[in-house]
């Protein structure tokens, strides 16, 4: 008897339980729509075009052709009514408390540049939210910078320089072309679309912040963007404090992996000084030695050069010694030999990643 009344107790206790964190889960997925409803009524004078999720599913013939996924949603071929194809991104439910859609919809709705993708419009029907982005048919330049120099996805040095002004350009324009500085924090090769003439486009705004151009440093709760391309003051306030100088870091660190033609660190390698790219490309290029890469004349050479050199002064430890995007802007378009060799980023490492609070496979990248 004793022991059914436990059991009766045990089981009424969990229904309760399961009960109040559904309620939970239902409040705040509430509270969310509520907050996006606030922030779409105020966004009035800027929006896109504002689609149903029965328009949603028609655009996208039923989520027909899938082009990716991510942590945040997951990415549909569409065609609007007037044959003009378009990217929908279908956000997950649940995710977050809606910051990352308010993001994406506040950021790229007042962005207006060659560098940026373009919003077309957004879906908040209920709890089903989506995104429609322009489609630009050549992928992430992720594809292209990963693969083996000798096959066909090497687009040549011209266009990786082409490329590497492009997106300085379009981040230079976040920092300084919009009415708020926006702040990406999450520049890497996955996120820099390619239209059909292989041009750059900026994407995925989920994490960025807003901030006006006179503030100096932006307040953070916590470490955004993605492990090997975020900077040191995100992690740690020891190296200064977290402002645009954090998306040229980001910049750099992706400039470098451009050159190589892999990724600045591969965790699935025993040895991580093998796969170090920008300290071993420092250490040839401080020496005067070559590249060390399969370069096919002196233009060529000048392109890797200067993008190595612009690479490495992106990546210093500490914000203050790093240039801003418009002097990145600069340096990408003036001549490699009026460029200086920067500082050693890596001379003080060990001292400087015993303040960083990362993962060891970060922490053992030269070891």
């Amino acid at each position: 008897m004793i022991s059914g009344i436990s059991i009766g107790s045990f089981f009424l206790a969990l229904s309760l339980s399961v009960v109040l964190y559904m309620h939970h889960l239902h409040k705040k997925e509430k509270d969310a729509q509520r907050k996006i409803e606030q922030f779409l009524e105020d966004y009035k004078a800027l929006k896109p075009s504002r689609y149903s999720y029965a328009d949603i599913k028609r655009i996208t013939f039923d989520f027909k052709e899938k082009l990716g996924q991510g942590g945040y949603g997951t990415v549909f071929k569409g065609t609007l009514s007037n044959d003009v194809s378009v990217a929908v991104k279908l956000l997950n439910n649940f995710k977050g408390n809606g910051e990352e859609f308010i993001n994406e919809v506040s950021s790229m709705g007042r962005i207006h540049h060659v560098n940026v993708t373009r919003l077309v419009g957004f879906c908040a029907d209920g709890y089903n939210r989506a995104l429609v982005y322009e489609y630009l048919p050549n992928e992430s330049l992720e594809k292209f910078i990963f693969g083996d120099k000798g096959e066909n996805h090497f687009l040549g040095w011209e266009k990786l320089h082409e490329i590497a002004l492009g997106i300085a350009k379009g981040i230079e324009y976040l920092h300084q072309g919009c009415e708020q500085r926006i702040l990406h924090f999450d520049i890497k090769p996955h996120n820099i679309l390619l239209d059909q003439h292989f041009n750059p486009k900026i994407s995925d705004f989920g994490l960025a912040k807003l901030c006006s151009k006179e503030q100096s440093a932006v307040s953070m709760t916590a470490a955004r963007g993605t492990m090997g391309y975020i900077a040191p003051e995100v992690l740690s306030r020891n190296f200064g404090n977290v402002s645009y100088k954090s998306d040229v870091y980001s910049f750099g660190m992706m400039l470098l992996e451009m050159v190589g033609g892999r990724k600045n660190i591969d965790v699935k390698v025993e040895h991580m000084s093998q796969v170090y790219f920008p300290e071993w490309v420092y250490n040839r290029l401080d020496k005067g030695e070559a590249l060390g890469m399969s370069i096919e004349n002196e233009e060529h050479d000048k392109i890797a050069k200067k993008l190595t050199i612009v690479g490495l002064w992106s990546i210093q430890w500490y914000p203050v010694d790093r240039p801003s995007m418009k002097s990145v802007v600069q340096m990408l378009e003036g001549e490699v030999e009026h460029l200086t060799v920067p500082p050693n980023p890596f001379a003080s490492k060990d001292e400087m990643r015993a303040k960083l609070p990362i993962n060891r496979e970060l922490q053992n990248i030269s070891e």
